[in-house]
């Protein structure tokens, strides 16, 4: 006999404690899923039998999640700034940090006139089309190298009713006209031989999205020179890097020739997003 909804959820949270800082929440959210139920179900209904489908669904997940696979590969889905997000194992997973990027862009450009902005290596679209909805009368490029990335964005943009995005295959700005008001950024900024890259849920993303280079910052520096070239006079730049990195990245936005370079932090106080602009006396992008 199958057995209940509370005693799988028993039986899965004993399986994931140690492999997961997160044990109870991943169990109800796989099996929340599984029944196509909100995770309310699961405390008024604790003695509901699922179907044996559902319940073999439920434990090869949990067998998955022992083993480090991400929850939100597996249920391919992540909320991310109120909404929810359709993710691949080819994209980086929205993290809750990066909602600070988003904040910083919102509160830096008018939001009386329309903005024309740029999301490098967007990946599921989350910052773009999170910008997009917060600002209807922005333009949103999401920009990415991969064709099957950019099907993903379009699947969230229409899911969402971001019609405001335009998703553009580009190499960082490769392909990007100006004159651009903002571009902003959560780039791959983890030095190639971290070792934190072979632990946890990042094993099983994409290092593409993760690492760049000896020291990380080797995107960074693409996007700072590049971008510079495509911002109108005046124009925002915004990146996204590691707590440690803040520093390093003020002086490649100086060297690249932005202005009131400034960082922000993260709630724990860590250095987080990294923001300059371009001369005001600067001739506009073509």
């Amino acid at each position: 006999m199958t057995a209940s909804v509370g005693e799988l959820l028993r039986a899965a949270r004993q399986r994931l404690d140690g492999h997961s800082p997160s044990a109870d929440l991943d169990a109800r959210v796989l099996m929340a899923h599984c029944l196509g139920k909100p995770t309310s179900f699961l405390f008024t209904w604790p003695e509901h039998i699922p179907r044996d489908s559902e319940a073999r669904q439920f434990q090869e997940w949990v067998a998955r999640r022992v083993a480090g696979e991400p929850v939100a590969y597996l249920i391919g889905r992540r909320e991310f700034y109120g909404h929810e997000f359709l993710v691949s194992p080819d994209t980086l997973i929205p993290r809750p940090d990066t909602e600070l990027l988003l904040d910083t862009v919102l509160d830096s450009l008018s939001a009386d006139r329309p903005q024309r902005v740029a999301d490098l290596g967007t990946g599921t679209g989350a910052i773009a089309i999170s910008l997009a909805l917060a600002r209807p009368a922005w333009q949103v490029i999401a920009v990415d190298t991969s064709t099957a990335i950019l099907d993903l964005v379009e699947r969230n943009r229409q899911r969402l009713g971001a019609g405001n995005v335009q998703p553009l295959q580009s190499n960082w700005c490769s392909q990007l006209q100006g004159p651009l008001d903002a571009v902003v950024s959560n780039p791959p900024y983890i030095p190639d031989d971290d070792p934190h890259l072979e632990e946890g849920d990042v094993r099983f993303e994409p290092r593409t999205a993760l690492a760049a280079g000896s020291d990380g910052l080797a995107d960074i520096r693409i996007i700072a020179a590049q971008s510079h070239e495509r911002l109108r006079a005046g124009g925002l730049l915004a990146l996204e890097h590691g707590y440690d990195q803040g520093e390093a990245v003020r002086q490649i936005l100086h060297d690249a020739g932005f202005i009131g370079i400034e960082t922000r932090r993260d709630l724990a106080g860590h250095d987080r997003v990294t923001l300059g602009r371009t001369p005001p006396g600067d001739t506009d992008a073509q």
